[in-house]
């Protein structure tokens, strides 16, 4: 008997037939990429966003410092509505229904979601000690401080060692529902991989490949995104 182990791994929705009522899926699908905007919010970054769901991405986090909500409802209002079921959001969950959003995400260990709320929810997790119970309270799990951060505002020193994520891999509480995020940058990919990540989440380092005041297109992140996007396959 031929078993495709979604446990495991995701398939594309290609298969090849072998025989009777059997088939192989054709291609493996490899991690997922995650997009984590900008803390703070800047001209043309709808246009940016909606050029990379152009070009595949289906898993964008908005999380910003602006305490208003204004500005997130603007944001979204630029998205065609056909990628709301793409984005997740870190704050004011409330839009998560509103806008039709694919969930929420909360940020602290401590943080507990809205009362009577329904619907995907994920965590970030600084502290290997709280990665099993984070896994059993959410659908998926961000294991951040992988590598120094331009945005690590937690824990600036601590970042997770080999020794660390190898017992974690072995007692096996990383795979598809757990993400590696902080510091990743296209470079390190082949360094994440070895680990069995679900898949990664890019940042600040990533927005790098865009510059504010000198940059008159989108080309040099778009491309970046595409290259990140060959590697994880």
């Amino acid at each position: 008997m031929l078993l495709c182990l979604f446990s495991f791994c995701k398939y594309t929705e290609k298969f090849v037939k072998l025989g009777n009522n059997i088939y192989l899926c054709n291609k493996l699908l490899g991690m997922k990429l995650v997009v984590m905007t900008k803390s703070t919010y800047f001209v043309e970054e709808d246009k940016i966003l909606t050029a990379l769901f152009e070009e595949g991405l289906d898993n964008l986090h908005i999380s910003k410092t602006e305490k208003s909500t204004l500005y997130l409802e603007r944001l979204l209002s630029l998205i065609p509505n056909t990628y709301h079921r793409y984005i997740t959001v870190h704050q004011y969950y409330h839009l998560k229904a509103e806008k039709s959003l694919a969930g929420i995400h909360l940020d602290t260990e401590n943080a507990v979601p809205p009362i009577g709320y329904k619907g995907q929810i994920g965590r970030t997790c600084r502290n290997s000690m709280l990665l099993k119970e984070m896994r059993r309270s959410s659908d998926y799990v961000f294991l951040a401080n992988m590598y120094s951060s331009e945005r690590n505002n937690f824990d600036e020193e601590h970042t997770f060692s080999d020794l660390e994520l190898n017992e974690l891999k072995g007692q096996g509480l990383l795979g598809k529902r757990v993400y590696a995020m902080g510091g990743i940058t296209l470079e390190r990919l082949p360094d994440v991989k070895q680990y069995g990540f679900g898949g990664i989440v890019v940042g600040e380092e990533f927005w790098n490949q865009f510059d504010l005041h000198a940059d008159i297109d989108f080309k040099g992140i778009i491309k970046y995104f595409q290259k990140l996007q060959q590697a994880i396959e």
